[in-house]
């Protein structure tokens, strides 16, 4: 009787210890597969895989890129004493971080709760990278004569209005009428929406347009003689061609012009920063002071600025 007795007694002190581990296990499995569903949630919802894995991978890189060469890049900014330089790195930094967070949080776009936040978001990535282009194109215009403390601030000023007045007619669709401007869905056809992004993408395809013509005219020379500069402006071209192109079609209804529109934004978000460190800040960075003039006087030779002094 006592043997019976114990080993019900031990049953019994045996049973919940078993059952704390079975919920324990239970808990961590249900753990991970609530996390695995919001990893997969976070790649697959919205736009899909290779939507979202593009973006973020390549404003990953970037950013990481940024990281890794920016002790180099600090003793560089420090020695050359540049404010131009100085004042793009650091907001090319301070925009690579909003891009990041754009492209990794693409999900807020398709969530109710979250529209107010992806909004926002995107109009502080989106005026932050129109600045860098405009500001951009605002020293391509001045020519030799963009160089200084004054320059800089002629050029910020400028770029600031145009930006500050884009930013807040953007803010007055999208808080003020409700119009989807961030909100990719071809279900959400605005005629207000495609309308503005047709103007806004013809008035950039306008100014890089007669940039080009410019570097095919007589008035080449009051532009900058740096290749790099030319290849900028007719990738830039494409870019907003192709982009007004299909915010056209869009705008009309046809599901083909939603898909490029989409693959332009993708290639915008994803590309556009290095493109703009490659062409303005890269060999500020990697040139030896001595031998930097030598390699913008090749280049100048060899895109035929000199052509003039042997005839």
């Amino acid at each position: 009787m006592r043997s019976i007795k114990l080993s019900s007694s031990s049953s019994d002190l045996q049973t919940p210890a078993s059952l704390r581990s079975n919920s324990t296990a239970e808990a961590i499995e249900d753990g991970i597969t609530g996390y695995s569903r919001r990893l997969s949630g976070w790649l697959l919802e919205c736009h899909g895989f290779w939507h979202n894995s593009a973006l973020i991978i390549a404003s990953a890189a970037f950013v990481l890129y940024l990281a890794f060469q920016s002790k180099k890049s600090y003793r560089k900014l420090s020695i050359g004493r540049s404010y131009i330089m100085n004042s793009y790195y650091g907001i090319v930094w301070t925009v690579s971080v909003l891009n990041i967070a754009w492209c990794a949080l693409q999900t807020w776009e398709c969530t109710p709760g979250k529209t107010l936040a992806w909004n926002v978001l995107s109009l502080f990535t989106t005026s932050g990278m129109l600045f860098l282009e405009v500001s951009l194109i605002a020293f391509l215009l001045q020519g030799n004569y963009a160089s200084g403390l004054d320059a800089l601030a002629r050029t910020f000023a400028v770029s600031g209005l145009i930006v500050g007045l884009d930013s807040f007619l953007k803010a007055i669709y999208v808080f003020g009428f409700g119009i989807p401007l961030f909100i990719e869905n071809e279900d959400h056809a605005h005629p207000l929406k495609w309308g503005l992004w047709v103007l806004h993408r013809l008035l950039l395809t306008a100014i890089y347009g007669l940039i080009l013509f410019m570097y095919h005219s007589k008035w080449r020379e009051r532009l900058p003689a740096r290749p790099a500069f030319h290849k900028y402006v007719v990738i830039m071209f494409i870019i907003h061609v192709v982009a007004l192109f299909a915010c056209g079609l869009t705008g009309n209804g046809a599901g083909f012009g939603f898909w490029l529109y989409d693959t332009t934004i993708v290639c915008y978000h994803a590309f556009y920063l290095p493109l703009l460190y490659m062409t303005f800040l890269a060999d500020f960075f990697q040139e030896e002071d001595s031998n930097l003039e030598n390699v913008y006087y090749s280049e100048m030779k060899d895109a035929g600025f000199f052509d003039a002094d042997w005839d």
